[in-house]
Protein backbone atom coordinates (compact mmCIF):
# COMPACT_ATOMS: atom_id res chain seq x y z
CA UNK A 1 0.00 0.00 0.00
CA UNK A 2 1.23 3.45 -0.80
CA UNK A 3 -0.01 6.96 -1.45
CA UNK A 4 0.18 8.48 -4.92
CA UNK A 5 2.11 11.75 -5.52
CA UNK A 6 0.56 15.01 -4.23
CA UNK A 7 -1.75 16.99 -6.53
CA UNK A 8 -4.03 20.06 -6.06
CA UNK A 9 -7.15 19.32 -4.02
CA UNK A 10 -9.12 21.20 -6.68
CA UNK A 11 -8.11 18.45 -9.17
CA UNK A 12 -8.99 15.53 -6.89
CA UNK A 13 -12.07 14.38 -8.79
CA UNK A 14 -9.92 13.88 -11.90
CA UNK A 15 -7.33 11.77 -10.02
CA UNK A 16 -9.31 9.63 -7.59
CA UNK A 17 -10.73 6.35 -8.89
CA UNK A 18 -14.34 5.49 -8.10
CA UNK A 19 -14.99 3.62 -4.88
CA UNK A 20 -13.73 3.40 -1.33
CA UNK A 21 -10.47 5.05 -0.37
CA UNK A 22 -8.35 7.15 1.96
CA UNK A 23 -7.25 10.72 1.28
CA UNK A 24 -4.68 12.99 2.94
CA UNK A 25 -4.90 16.78 2.60
CA UNK A 26 -2.17 19.25 3.52
CA UNK A 27 -1.32 22.89 3.02
CA UNK A 28 0.26 23.64 -0.33
CA UNK A 29 2.95 25.54 1.58
CA UNK A 30 3.72 26.40 5.17
CA UNK A 31 2.95 24.74 8.47
CA UNK A 32 0.21 24.97 11.07
CA UNK A 33 0.80 25.10 14.80
CA UNK A 34 -0.57 22.13 16.70
CA UNK A 35 -0.23 21.71 20.49
CA UNK A 36 2.92 19.57 20.28
CA UNK A 37 4.45 20.53 16.94
CA UNK A 38 3.96 21.91 13.45
CA UNK A 39 2.50 20.11 10.45
CA UNK A 40 1.22 20.90 6.98
CA UNK A 41 -1.43 18.15 7.33
CA UNK A 42 -5.01 19.37 7.72
CA UNK A 43 -7.25 16.39 6.99
CA UNK A 44 -7.50 12.63 6.63
CA UNK A 45 -10.59 11.22 4.97
CA UNK A 46 -12.03 7.77 4.47
CA UNK A 47 -15.13 7.35 2.32
CA UNK A 48 -16.92 4.63 0.41
CA UNK A 49 -17.16 7.14 -2.45
CA UNK A 50 -13.86 8.98 -2.06
CA UNK A 51 -14.21 10.87 -5.34
CA UNK A 52 -17.44 12.51 -4.14
CA UNK A 53 -15.98 13.23 -0.70
CA UNK A 54 -12.93 14.87 -2.29
CA UNK A 55 -15.15 16.91 -4.61
CA UNK A 56 -17.00 18.27 -1.54
CA UNK A 57 -13.73 19.09 0.24
CA UNK A 58 -12.44 20.88 -2.86
CA UNK A 59 -15.63 22.94 -3.08
CA UNK A 60 -15.30 23.96 0.57
CA UNK A 61 -11.53 24.62 0.34
CA UNK A 62 -10.77 25.58 -3.28
CA UNK A 63 -7.29 27.10 -2.87
CA UNK A 64 -4.03 26.41 -1.07
CA UNK A 65 -4.30 22.65 -0.51
CA UNK A 66 -2.83 19.52 -2.05
CA UNK A 67 -3.90 15.95 -1.50
CA UNK A 68 -3.04 12.36 -2.28
CA UNK A 69 -4.94 9.10 -2.12
CA UNK A 70 -3.98 5.51 -1.45
CA UNK A 71 -3.16 3.48 -4.52
CA UNK A 72 -2.11 -0.14 -4.92
CA UNK A 73 -4.31 -1.16 -2.01
CA UNK A 74 -4.40 -4.82 -1.03
CA UNK A 75 -8.03 -6.03 -1.11
CA UNK A 76 -7.63 -7.47 2.41
CA UNK A 77 -6.85 -4.05 3.96
CA UNK A 78 -9.59 -2.53 6.11
CA UNK A 79 -9.47 1.07 4.89
CA UNK A 80 -11.59 2.41 7.76
CA UNK A 81 -9.14 0.88 10.26
CA UNK A 82 -6.15 2.25 8.32
CA UNK A 83 -7.72 5.72 8.33
CA UNK A 84 -8.35 5.52 12.10
CA UNK A 85 -4.75 4.42 12.70
CA UNK A 86 -3.29 7.31 10.68
CA UNK A 87 -5.47 9.86 12.51
CA UNK A 88 -4.58 8.38 15.90
CA UNK A 89 -0.88 8.57 15.07
CA UNK A 90 -1.30 12.23 14.07
CA UNK A 91 -3.10 13.06 17.33
CA UNK A 92 -0.46 11.23 19.37
CA UNK A 93 2.33 13.13 17.61
CA UNK A 94 0.78 16.62 17.34
CA UNK A 95 -1.66 16.68 20.28
CA UNK A 96 -4.83 17.45 18.28
CA UNK A 97 -6.93 16.27 15.36
CA UNK A 98 -5.78 17.59 11.98
CA UNK A 99 -8.00 20.49 10.93
CA UNK A 100 -8.40 23.01 8.15
CA UNK A 101 -7.41 26.46 9.44
CA UNK A 102 -10.26 28.88 10.12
Amino acid sequence: MRFCPWYPLSDAAAHIPAGEGVLQVRLESGLLDYPTGKSAMVWYAHAHDLRSAARALAAAHPHGYVCRHLEEVDATVDLAAFHAKVREEFVRRFGAEPAFPP
